[in-house]
């Protein structure tokens, strides 16, 4: 699990399309598991001022790779009794948005991420997402895309900043609203008077 806190900017060394391998100030054991741009990795080597970690067939199918380089986001794994002051994160990439629009505001930016339809069932307003593993809240639904205010902390402590319009990036959806989404079998149905009786029985 992560919280979508940034704790480094790594600098990519090598991607030969299976081996990631950066330089960085973390010192994760083999076999943990790190966040890289959001996606959950296993360290599987470690050097003098880095690691590299594999990347699977899978997550090259469902993973903005082509943003493995210059520079990405990590971080480490979470420790039971750590502060969480984002959301929790399990850097299960759930599908590829693109940045589409970027507005400058008197204190920080708009972005505007399209996402694929199927997505848009996971999202609601002030709800959270991780958008290349950074946690953030979203200011409003838009059709088949989302607006995000980034502050101007963000943009200075994480690769925001050197976003432009036409980036894929990589969402997680909020945990509870897959499972929720899951149990009352959206995908197949809508939400039915029964479904919101049951729900409403809950409270």
């Amino acid at each position: 699990m992560f919280n979508g806190l940034i704790k480094e900017i790594s600098q990519v060394v090598n991607f030969d399309g299976k081996i990631l391998t950066l330089k960085s100030n973390l010192n994760p054991n083999l076999g943990d598991s790190i966040a890289i741009n959001g996606a959950c990795l296993s360290v599987i080597s470690k050097f003098n001022g880095g690691f590299s970690v594999e990347v699977s067939s899978e997550s090259v199918k469902n993973l903005a790779i082509e943003n493995f380089k210059d520079f990405v986001h990590s971080e480490e794994a979470l420790k039971f009794g750590d502060k969480i002051d984002g959301h929790l994160i399990q850097g299960h990439i759930d599908f590829i948005g693109e940045i589409y629009k970027i507005s400058e505001l008197k204190t920080g930016f708009d972005f505007y991420i399209k996402l694929p339809s199927q997505a848009m069932k996971f999202v609601a307003n002030k709800g959270s997402i991780a958008v290349d593993g950074v946690s953030l809240t979203i200011n409003e639904i838009l059709d088949n895309a989302i607006r995000l205010t980034i502050i101007s902390i963000t943009m200075r402590d994480t690769l925001f900043g050197r976003y432009k319009v036409g980036r894929r990036v990589n969402i997680e959806t909020d945990l509870l609203a897959r499972y929720v989404a899951r149990a009352l079998n959206l995908d197949k149905k809508g939400l039915s008077w029964e479904d919101v009786e049951r729900i409403s029985s809950l409270y």
